[in-house]
Formats: C-alpha cells, structure tokens, sequence
C-alpha cells in the first residue's frame, strides 16, 4: 500500500529511543522528513545519521527536554528553520515514574502535568493553523493501554494520559472539516528500553526477578509475546497516512489482544 505521505514533513517527540524513535523511522521509510527530538544530542544525531544514510527519508534532530519552560518555543522554532513546516505531528512522551494513586504528590503531579499534558496540547494548537492552512494534517498521540484499563503500580501514568483522551476526541470534531485527523495509538507491552525499567521496578516491589515478572506478563497476552517497535510503528504510520483520511478521533489499541474489556 503507498501511504501517499513522500516528502511530508513529521515531528516526532521523544524519538531518540524506543517508539518514538520507532515511529520516526517508520516515517522516513516511507519518504518523510522527520524532525527527532529528546534529550541526547548524541543519540539524536546517531539516528539522524542512520535514517539519512538508508537514504529513503531524511532526518533532521533537535536537543529539547519536555520538562522545560522553552520547550514549545524551541519546537516551534526548529519546525520553521529545520523542516519549513508541518504535515504530521506525533506527539509522544516519557513515562513518568511507577507508583500508586497513594504516592503521588501535589508537586509530582503537577511537574508530570506540565510535560505530559500541558506541552502537548500546547504545541498542537501552535502548529494547527500550518495544518488547517494547507488542508491537511495529522496528529497521532501516543499514549497507553493504561486509558482504558489501568495498569498497577503506573497510577501518574494512566491519570495523565486519560486526560488526553478527552482532550483528542474534542480537537478530532473540531478540525476533521479542515482535512486534520488526531488520532490515538495505545501500545501495549511493546519491548522497549521503558518496558524492561518497568519490570525491574514491578520485580523490586513485588520481591520477584525480572524473568518471574516477565514471563507472568507474557502468560496473560493472548499473541504469547511481547510487541516489536517496528509492529507499533507500522500502524503508527498508517494513521499518519493519506489512506486514513477518514480515521479521527479513535484509540487504536497495539497490544497483542492482552486488552479484556471489549
């Protein structure tokens, strides 16, 4: 299937690992030029260097920390000097740290607040007139399987995410006229670098190895195994796609059936 998206212009947060960094790829396989954001300017200029060497997209990257003040601006600023616009936005954060409802604080909650929520929505709305503009636009949020069935001992993550939620099925109704789909995609137990700190945390609490924890995960996903990067960002890209002009404001669950609710 062409995707129909050579030559469009992504920024991909957090992609200096994991799924972002997955999907940025995914992206530039299809022709993209992709924008790589994180914290590691030596791990962003890494995989800028690969993706421009595979010589199907082009890569450019950006050293920028959601958990700062300038952060939008920075954003802004490099998608005008790096990219020279915007067709696709993926919006993608860190995880915060594991524990339950009982331990997050006042303080904990609002720091994770700011980068996780408020600086999202904040750069989607700054880049939205680009998108509403040319007539075309899409934004895919990742978030996690935690929205809907919430994952034990990630009591800051499924609270934070949950609120986006509501925040894209409202912006989907709102911008669907001007040719913009915002959609969201929930990555189950995909093998990441965050998956592997999770278990080490979950085998601490629980008095387990990392294998016990890990394989009792695994015993409860119906596909017997876990997520590749590459599966996720496959449908990550099809959402960013010309083909699915007619996706928005939908959840898009990549887990392995591991989901119970229907």
């Amino acid at each position: 299937m062409d995707l129909g998206i050579s030559g469009k212009r992504a920024l991909v947060l957090a992609s200096s690992r994991g799924l972002g960094l997955g999907i940025a790829k995914a992206l530039a396989d299809e022709g993209c030029h992709v924008l790589l954001c994180g914290r590691s300017a030596d791990k962003l200029k890494a995989n800028a260097d690969a993706i421009n060497a595979a010589g199907r997209g082009k890569a450019d990257w950006v050293e920028a920390d959601l958990s700062e003040a300038d952060f939008v601006d920075k954003m802004l600023a490099a998608v005008h000097h790096k990219l020279g616009g915007i067709d696709i936005l993926v919006n993608n954060t860190g995880g915060p740290t594991p524990g339950t409802a009982e331990e997050m604080t006042a303080e904990r909650l609002y720091n994770f607040f700011q980068s996780m929520v408020v600086r999202v929505i904040t750069l989607t709305n700054a880049l939205l007139p680009l998108m509403q503009t040319q007539g075309f636009g899409r934004i895919l949020t990742v978030a996690s399987s935690g929205v809907f069935e919430p994952i034990p001992n990630l009591a800051l993550s499924n609270t934070l995410r949950s609120a986006l939620v509501g925040w894209n099925k409202t912006l989907a109704t709102e911008v669907a006229s001007y040719g913009v789909t915002a959609n969201m995609l929930l990555p189950g137990r995909i093998h990441t670098d965050r998956i592997d700190e999770l278990d080490a945390a979950n085998a601490k609490k629980a008095g387990k190895t990392v294998d016990e924890v890990r394989a009792a995960s695994v015993k409860s996903i119906p596909a017997g195994r876990l997520g590749k990067v590459e599966e996720f960002a496959a449908a990550a890209a099809f959402l960013c796609s010309v083909p699915a002009s007619y996706v928005t404001g939908t959840m898009l669950r990549v887990d392995g059936g591991a989901a119970k609710s229907i």
